[in-house]
């Protein structure tokens, strides 16, 4: 069956426009260029985040390649032949059909895109939409060229997912008490890598309102009416300005008073 569908897969490939073929021949590198460039946007948007944010974030890449020494080590105990090589009647492949002894079954680009999607989720779930769909188009490329069973690449999308969801889930807690370690380092390079957390941002915030609290109501500001201000204060902090025409009239009758005195 697998070998029915990988027929219909090339066939229909070597009927598509040069550049579709030229596209799809790239996309698998170019696409895991895209991952990487998503792990560093990932990391750099949580380091305002908790440790443990923060820790999925930079676990990601590590755990995509912990995704790829799984997939690399069960390529060496199956030993299954290319489909290039294998398969009777099939047409010629897009790409160049990998040396004897670079086995086909799990698909490591594959296992690669699979384990880039699921650790960029974790860390990113909002991104999810962009990183699984692309995930599953770097696989097909894979058939598409040439090179890969349909089985093959299934099987490393599924690998590099479950060996990325193993590795963040036992490895965040450790790292995030190293992410909280990092940020009261005296290094600052570890500081920087860690990222400042919510405490620097609630601080920042605490002192903001600190500032605008003194130059809108701190002692002897304007609305508090201290000396020369113009404002009378009550009990509770009300100010009222005292009107012109009032201390005239008051004026008025202070200096009859003294004069019947």
């Amino acid at each position: 069956m697998s070998q029915d569908l990988y027929r219909s897969v090339t066939d229909f490939a070597q009927d598509t426009p040069h550049w579709v073929q030229v596209f799809f021949e790239i996309g698998t590198d170019a696409g895991l260029l895209v991952f990487g460039a998503l792990f560093v946007v990932a990391w750099w948007r949580v380091r305002p985040a908790d440790p443990r944010a923060v820790a999925v974030a930079a676990l990601a890449p590590v755990a995509t390649a912990f995704g790829y020494v799984v997939s690399e080590t069960l390529k060496s105990l199956v030993d299954e032949e290319r489909p290039c090589r294998a398969v009777v009647g099939a047409v010629a492949s897009i790409a160049e059909c990998p040396p004897y002894g670079d086995w086909s079954f799990p698909s490591n680009h594959s296992a690669i895109a699979g384990a880039s999607a699921m650790a960029l989720a974790l860390a990113w779930r909002r991104i999810a939409w962009l990183t699984a769909p692309l995930a599953v188009l770097m696989a097909f490329s894979r058939v598409f060229v040439g090179v890969h069973y349909p089985h093959d690449v299934a099987a490393g999308l599924v690998v590099g997912a479950l060996a990325v969801v193993l590795f963040v889930r036992v490895l965040t807690g450790p790292t995030a008490r190293l992410v909280g370690t990092m940020r009261t380092s005296g290094s600052s390079a570890a500081r920087w890598l860690a990222g400042p957390g919510p405490d620097a941002r609630v601080g920042a915030v605490a002192a903001g309102a600190e500032r605008s609290g003194t130059a809108h109501g701190g002692p002897g500001g304007a609305l508090h009416g201290g000396p020369g201000s113009g404002f009378h204060g009550d009990a509770h902090g009300d100010a009222r300005p005292v009107v012109p025409q009032q201390r005239g009239r008051r004026g008025r009758r202070e200096a009859a008073h003294r004069r019947v005195s």
